[in-house]
């Protein structure tokens, strides 16, 4: 009976092991390779599996998600010779699980390695004022050549990104000092630019005020002009329509003797301020004769300019 007991022990453990190596239960995105006698068999995707037992076994195991592996700081000597030290992350996937297990030993190391040379090539060809502003140039060419390296490990690269880029302290005060000298520079231009802005503003100005001074000045000798101008011809209008009058009255009847009144009139008032005088003035003898005078005036305003007279 014991024998039996421990018969039936042994089949069952044995039971187990041919289970534990013929069935497979693989995760979701995974693959696992397959060996059978040591040569590549199969790959196996997620799922349950059945092997052949103890002629199958599994020789790899891969994860199928985005990986993403640190690279670690290395020292790149840029374009103009400065060292700086230089640190990423690198985010790829397994493709093809039979060629990530065969076509490299270790393709995390691989990959990792191939980056940081890389990384030093492009820091290269770069001076260190650039190296901030090609960060995206850089991480797109490091993607590239590692894309073409590693299609044969099975491997894709999907992106890579720098994280830090860090000078020596030298070139970082050898910095400071370059952009602290570069704003006083840009405050002195911007203060120079204005003060010329300033002065052209100013002398603008000044010779707008000229101009319009002189214009003004201009505007108003023409209006003084204009005003003279219509002055002496309203004088002139007046004195022409006070003659019109004048030879109006003459022709209408007693016209004449009134004329002759005020002729009188003025020489008498005339020859009266010329008596008051104290200087001596030589007159011709008939100038006491009023009625002379005052007909010789009548003569004068009855002839026109043409030299015809004026008629009743």
């Amino acid at each position: 009976m014991t024998g039996t007991i421990v018969v039936a022990i042994i089949l069952v453990v044995l039971v187990l092991i041919v289970i534990a190596k013929t069935a497979v239960v693989i995760p979701q995105q995974n693959a696992y390779v397959v060996e059978r006698l040591g040569k590549y068999q199969a790959t196996l995707s997620a799922g349950f599996h059945l092997l052949l037992p103890f002629l199958d076994t599994v020789r790899y195991k891969h994860s199928l998600k985005e990986q993403a592996i640190d690279i670690p700081p290395q020292v790149c000597i840029t374009r103009d010779n400065v060292q700086v030290e230089v640190d990423g992350v690198l985010y790829f996937k397994v493709m093809d699980a039979e060629r990530a297990s065969y076509g490299i030993n270790n393709f995390n190391f691989a990959i990792a390695q191939l980056a940081q040379t890389t990384l030093r090539s492009e820091f290269g060809k770069i001076e260190l004022d650039k190296s901030f502003e090609e960060r995206s140039a850089i991480n797109a060419s490091i993607v590239i050549e590692l894309d073409k390296a590693s299609d044969s490990w099975g491997v894709k690269v999907f992106r890579y990104e720098i994280k830090n880029i860090k000078p020596s302290d030298d070139v970082l005060e050898a910095m400071e000092k370059q952009m602290r000298a570069e704003r006083e520079k840009r405050a002195t231009v911007l203060t120079s630019e204005g003060y010329r802005d300033a002065a052209i503003n100013s002398a603008e100005g000044d010779k707008q005020k000229v101009i319009k001074e002189s214009e003004a000045q201009q505007q108003m000798q023409i209006n003084l002009a204009e005003g003279e101008a219509n002055a002496i011809v309203a004088v002139a209008n007046a004195t022409a329509e006070g003659i019109r009058q004048i030879a109006a009255v003459i022709r209408e009847p007693g016209g004449e003797e009134a004329v002759r009144l005020r002729i009188a009139e003025d020489y008498l008032e005339q020859f009266g301020k010329l008596a008051k005088t104290n200087n001596t003035v030589i007159l011709p003898s008939n100038l006491a004769d009023v009625a002379t005078m005052v007909t010789t005036a009548m003569t004068f305003m009855k002839e026109k300019p043409g030299g015809t007279t004026v008629t009743r």
